[in-house]
Formats: structure tokens, C-alpha cells, sequence
């Protein structure tokens, strides 16, 4: 059974890329999630702690994170819980890791703004679905040329969002 959760914190360290022995992506961080609790006596909130994660991310999602995620930024992760005991000579530990599905920025701390992936698969897709018979004649007002409206209409169908 995989244990799927969802954490709200911060991102403590600067994201690590690297490449594993496969030839993929791999991103990983630090993520702290600060615990706070309802103080009656000061009818007031406080800090109770942080827990700290190990957040992995791979292949696309890796690249995706590595170019969006900064430390300091406030973000959502879903992913598979790890957990793992580790000793270091006479230090022993225990780490806990998340291998994220899906990660985004908290928009409750800040705004984003999205660029959706372009695969290569979809660039190709794209460049051979426009035949040059299929290509619109010049406009009425002369400003844009066929050229120019395959164009327009390649952009248009690389941000689709379907």
C-alpha cells in the first residue's frame, strides 16, 4: 500500500538538480511545514514545530521544478511517503521523503503565472498538421500574409489547453 499525502510548507533549501544513472531528471529539496496550534490561554496562534521533508520530483515535473521553485517559496506537494532509517557511524536518523505527483505554488501566499510544457512530440504534431495547400490566403487588408497566419495559428495551437 502507498501512503499518498498532501503537505502546505515552504521550501527550505535551493532546488537540486541532477541526472540519475538512467539518463533522467531529478530534482529534490527541502521542504519545512511549520505546525501551529490554538493557544486559549492567549486565545492566539503559535508555532508548535516543523516538520521537514525530502521532496523528489522526476523527469518533466524535475525540469519544471528546478525552472519554478526558489527557496523561500510557499508550495503544495502530493506525493508517496518514504521513510527511511539511516546510520552514520554512531548517528542514527530517520528521513522522511516525498516522491511528488504533483507540486504547485500556494496561490494563498502569492500569485503565479502558468507556461504549459510544449513536448517535442507536440511540436511535430503541430508542424506537419499545416499542409501548404491548406495554407489561408492573404487577409482583405493586405497586412498578413499566409505565412504569417500559419504562424499565428501554430503559436495558438502550442498553448491550447486541450
Amino acid at each position: 500500500m502507498t501512503d499518498t499525502l498532501t503537505i502546505t510548507g515552504f521550501v527550505a533549501t535551493p532546488p537540486r538538480q541532477l541526472t540519475t544513472a538512467d539518463g533522467y531528471a531529478l530534482t529534490s529539496f527541502r521542504l519545512a511545514s511549520n505546525l501551529r496550534r490554538f493557544d486559549r490561554t492567549t486565545k492566539s496562534w503559535v508555532d508548535a514545530g516543523t516538520n521537514w521533508y525530502t521532496v523528489s520530483t522526476y523527469r518533466q515535473m524535475a525540469t519544471n521544478v528546478a525552472a519554478s521553485v526558489h527557496k523561500g517559496d510557499r508550495v503544495l506537494v502530493t506525493g508517496r511517503l518514504r521513510i527511511r532509517d539511516w546510520q552514520d557511524g554512531e548517528k542514527k536518523g530517520m528521513n522522511i521523503d516525498l516522491d511528488a505527483d504533483a507540486l504547485g505554488h500556494d496561490l494563498g501566499w502569492g500569485t503565479a503565472s502558468f507556461t504549459r510544457t510544449i513536448h517535442s512530440s507536440e511540436v511535430e504534431a503541430v508542424g506537419s498538421g499545416a499542409q501548404a495547400d491548406d495554407a489561408p490566403e492573404e487577409q482583405e487588408n493586405g497586412d498578413q500574409t499566409s505565412a504569417d497566419a500559419s504562424a499565428e495559428a501554430r503559436e495558438l495551437e502550442q498553448v491550447a489547453p486541450f
